[in-house]
């Protein structure tokens, strides 16, 4: 489907728009402003400023040391530049420890960082409901939870097993119940992922889920080939064919509209 070429902010109606009549929804990472309103300028749909800013900018090599207050500051950056995308923001590690915490912090990247949605990792039924009540727009996030690698053990694909895919749909279904809006599946067999966006009603947005999602994201320092460690399967470098770092960044918001990335290489 074509794009439909808005000359105002997105809003997370517009999004639910684009799920219903078939569109694909482009999204990055951004973690400052001059990426930022080079993303926007190129049409790309939504931009979240992850807590993969902990990798990609601070140097860790997971996402847990990063902060509330760090997340803030670089939701501040990327709000301030950005025209049309909508934001969404992470809630770090630790930030979700109880209903009152996660308002609080919630509130925090949405007043004084500008974000208009904030994402959370994991099943957290009760803090969605709660947040969702407080007037909080909310993204879920199943499958790879990176807050959580120390209980997975590593990085690796989830819901390979019948169980673990039963239980990821049905933690899909019940997030959905509780109030979010969107939802991001990361690192799950393509079929699996597939089968999720048909049977929710919500966008469903996937990072290594295969192309039958409702939309596509990437890290930008993936997507530039600047990765500090291993690229993984999902990973595509569009600025290797591209002339500049914007044509880049429109290879790849035409490829996830074309649905034409990820292709099977690059899907589980």
């Amino acid at each position: 489907m074509p794009t439909q070429v808005l000359n105002r902010p997105l809003s997370i109606k517009d999004l639910a728009a684009m799920k219903r009549r078939g569109e694909k929804i482009s999204c990055l990472t951004a973690y400052d402003a001059s990426f930022s309103a080079l993303i926007d300028q190129v049409g790309i749909d939504v931009l979240l400023v992850g807590d993969s800013l902990g990798m990609c900018i601070q140097g860790h090599s997971t996402t847990l040391p990063v902060t509330v207050a760090d997340m803030v500051y670089h939701v501040r950056c990327v709000a301030r530049a950005r025209r049309r995308a909508w934001v969404i923001a992470d809630m770090p590690f630790m930030s979700c420890y109880s209903k009152q915490a996660a308002a609080e912090n919630a509130a925090k990247l949405l007043q004084e960082g500008g974000a208009q949605m904030v994402k959370l990792e994991g099943a957290r039924v009760d803090i969605i409901d709660f947040l969702v009540g407080q007037g909080v727009p909310v993204c879920g996030h199943l499958g790879l939870l990176p807050q959580s690698i120390n209980q997975m053990g590593g990085y690796g694909v989830q819901g390979k097993s019948t169980q673990d895919a039963e239980q990821i749909m049905a933690d899909a279904v019940r997030l959905q119940q509780a109030g979010a809006k969107l939802l991001v599946l990361e690192c799950v067999p393509a079929e699996l992922a597939g089968d999720i966006s048909k049977e929710l009603a919500i966008p469903v947005i996937g990072i290594g889920a295969g192309v039958g999602c409702d939309g596509q994201v990437l890290v930008l320092y993936d997507l530039l080939g600047m990765s500090l460690g291993n690229f993984p399967r999902f990973v595509k470098n569009f600025l290797a064919d591209a002339k500049s770092i914007p044509d880049a960044f429109l290879a790849y918001h035409q490829a996830v509209k074309q649905q034409q990335f990820p292709s099977k290489e690059h899907s589980y």
